[in-house]
């Protein structure tokens, strides 16, 4: 198999390789690193929350603008992006996706105020918003099903680094100097590595040797109508939205539902991405050795024992908060790992950047709305306590388990095209 190859949705078995060829390892370090950046640009925002709102004099409401407004400009720009994503080599547009998100970054760095930052967030959000799916597709055109799991499993570590080393890491940044440092740092990691993808990245572009239709939207409207990906579509939705709904409060819900001290919150990120470090690439090795369907049963039994417990829970020690986190990280990557392998071996080749695209749009919009979702079914009490969260964690276990059901069909589909029971 060469690095140019365009890897078909479904292996075959003569040709299957062992493990990753050097390129190949270099290419998930560097797409990993990527989505590192991405990530932490997206997230840092929340911890920053307490500096930004004075230093800009803003409210609550407005910081929860700002945040928003990244997801939201994602969404747009993904079903925006969906026609165009299979018109162009693939490394060029990760180029200049990621040119466009670093612009961004430095706009945020360079606010005076809240509007300018309200916009650097808005322009971070409508290139950095596609790049996951630039990425996907890329994996997918060059690493065989059999082994996708295991890519899929290292590039996840990004998100697991972006809280063991990014967050502290930005932190320190924003209280030693300003937040706008923060921001600058990401900048200058972001153009090192826009250097490394100009300069050794090699094109993808096989896809392009394949019949394309010339109108960007009929190939838009081609992908969207295309009955089998809406099942996918669907289950993609069902999984950002039960996701979004306990992310945004978790913070609030360990200082003032479990009793766990503020000052102990880096503590539970530090540990919960240490394991999630480690847990990530076993996943993917899992759900190439026993099948992607199995490997997402088996987390999404895990998350729903998990959320039941965790949104149930009253005062509790340090130790039982860390356990029950990374239990559910746990069970998060065990879904999110094999879903993402199996949803890659759906499209057709000269559809995978729109199907990606489509998919990266759904999960922001669909978590933007998961999260005002949450907001409306949340009170909080004098003391500052959250009720009534156990009735999302009920939202989120419905979700869980009708996505279970869907994705057996999925599988059943991608199944049936590789001749096999379980993939």
């Amino acid at each position: 198999m060469t690095e140019q190859r365009l890897a078909a949705p479904i292996d075959d078995p003569s040709e299957r390789q062992r493990g990753f060829s050097r390129y190949q390892a270099f290419l998930i370090a560097l797409l990993a690193f990527t989505q590192f950046t991405i990530i932490l640009d997206f997230i840092i925002m929340s911890p920053l929350g307490a500096i930004l709102m004075p230093a800009l004099d803003i409210t609550a409401a407005q910081f929860g603008v700002a945040v928003s407004a990244y997801a939201f400009s994602a969404g747009i720009s993904g079903v925006l992006a969906a026609g165009f994503a299979d018109r162009f080599d693939r490394k060029r547009l990760l180029l200049f996706f990621y040119i466009g998100f670093t612009l961004g970054t430095a706009l945020c760095a360079a606010a005076p105020n809240f509007h300018v930052l309200l916009l650097g967030r808005i322009v971070t959000g409508l290139f950095g918003g596609v790049i996951g799916a630039v990425v996907l597709a890329i994996i997918t055109d060059l690493f065989p099903l059999h082994i996708r799991g295991r890519a899929m499993g290292l590039i996840q570590t990004a998100f697991a680094a972006s809280q063991v080393l990014g967050i502290p890491a930005g932190l320190f940044l924003a209280n030693r100097w300003s937040w706008h440092v923060c921001f600058i740092a990401i900048v200058v990691v972001s153009i090192a590595a826009i250097a490394v993808i100009a300069f050794a990245m090699k094109p993808v572009d096989a896809h392009l040797k394949l019949k394309q239709d010339r109108n960007p939207f009929h190939h838009l409207v081609a992908t969207l109508a295309q009955p089998r990906y809406t099942l996918a579509f669907a289950v993609t939705t069902l999984l950002a939205t039960g996701g979004y709904m306990l992310m945004p409060f978790s913070s609030a819900f360990t200082v003032n539902n479990l009793g766990i001290d503020i000052a102990h919150l880096p503590t539970i990120y530090l540990v919960s991405g240490l394991f999630s470090i480690v847990t990530g690439p076993l996943v993917g090795r899992a759900s190439d050795a026993f099948g992607k369907y199995p490997t997402f049963v088996f987390g999404s039994v895990v998350s729903v024992i998990m959320v039941l417990i965790y949104t149930h829970l009253g005062h509790v020690t340090l130790a039982t908060a860390i356990l029950v986190n990374v239990l559910m990280f746990v069970g998060i990557f065990s879904r999110m790992i094999p879903s993402q392998a199996l949803m890659s071996a759906i499209p057709d080749p000269d559809q995978r950047g729109s199907f990606s695209a489509i998919s990266a749009s759904l999960q922001q919009l669909s978590g933007g709305l998961g999260s005002v979702l949450a907001g409306a079914i949340i009170a909080q009490a004098p003391d500052g306590a959250l009720l009534h969260f156990d009735r999302i964690g009920y939202v989120v276990v419905a979700t869980t388990l009708i996505a279970l059901v869907a994705m057996y069909f999925v599988q059943k589909a991608v199944a049936e095209r590789a001749g096999k029971r379980v993939v």
